[in-house]
């Protein structure tokens, strides 16, 4: 377990440094985002999803610049990719390599050993994400604005429990199947196209990620609630998911 836990705190560490650094980014171009609203929105005009971002942005000002650039687009990128992969490896890794016997030779029931590569991995997701957003007053301090704590941490805890739907769902593929990579990029793909759907203004709605867009962030600022009928679907996801999967695991042999 020690091993594992100083693997995951590496790829976690390395998340968090990119989501920092695009987040650094982000927030000290706000200022030229804001002067320049009329432009942005002259060049958006083709893109009819990307102009009702926009739009938001100037009704709303700095914190739904925030989650448009930190949460929609950093967050769900890069988040999306690391659940993906941390999940992938998670158990058909062992099996690739040859060391799936030796990892359950080890003394302690099935269910903690698939129990403990879900909880880190779940958390090597999480944490860069509510460690990031707690830099954001203090970035937003150096340019002139500022946002609520308490937003951040619900659009946090939101983010969340929306990657770890992903990270879920992918973990029932690595509990079934013996190729990481194969896992990763069928997934990975799947996590792509429905990117590129939520660009389509006709089919837009048919994405996952209209439930993690700027909209939905914008509104967990606004009303100070998150949206729970949504959380209850994506926690319901993450519990059907681990219990499909640990029963995958339990009648699996080395």
């Amino acid at each position: 377990m020690r091993r594992d836990l100083i693997s995951y705190a590496v790829f976690s560490f390395f998340l968090f440094l990119m989501l920092e650094g695009l987040l650094y980014a982000a927030i000290h171009w706000w200022p030229a985002f804001a002067e320049n609203m009329g432009a942005m929105k002259a060049l958006a005009s083709p893109l009819p999803i990307l102009k009702d971002q926009i739009n938001l942005v100037d009704k709303l000002g700095a914190p739904a610049y925030v989650a448009g650039q930190h949460y929609f687009k950093a967050c769900n990128i890069l988040g999306s990719t690391a659940a993906v992969l941390f999940a992938a490896n998670a158990i058909a890794g062992e099996a690739h390599r040859g060391t799936f016997e030796v990892w359950l030779a080890r003394p302690v029931s099935r269910l903690r050993l698939y129990t403990e590569r879900f909880v880190m991995g779940w958390l090597a997701v999480a944490i860069p994400v509510f460690l990031t957003s707690l830099t954001v007053p203090a970035l937003l301090e150096t340019v002139g604005t500022s946002m609520k704590s308490s937003d951040l941490l619900r659009c946090s805890l939101y983010q969340s429990v929306f990657l770890g739907a992903i990270f879920s769902v992918t973990y029932v593929f690595s509990a079934l199947g013996e190729q990481p990579l194969k896992i990763a990029f069928l997934l990975l793909f799947f996590c792509i196209a429905e990117f590129a759907i939520y660009m389509v203004k006709t089919i837009t709605h048919s994405s996952i990620y209209r439930w993690a867009d700027i909209q939905t962030f914008s509104e967990i600022i606004g009303r100070n609630t998150m949206p729970m009928d949504r959380v209850w679907i994506l926690v319901a996801v993450q519990v059907v998911a681990f219990v499909a999967g640990f029963a995958i695991f339990r009648r699996r042999n080395p």
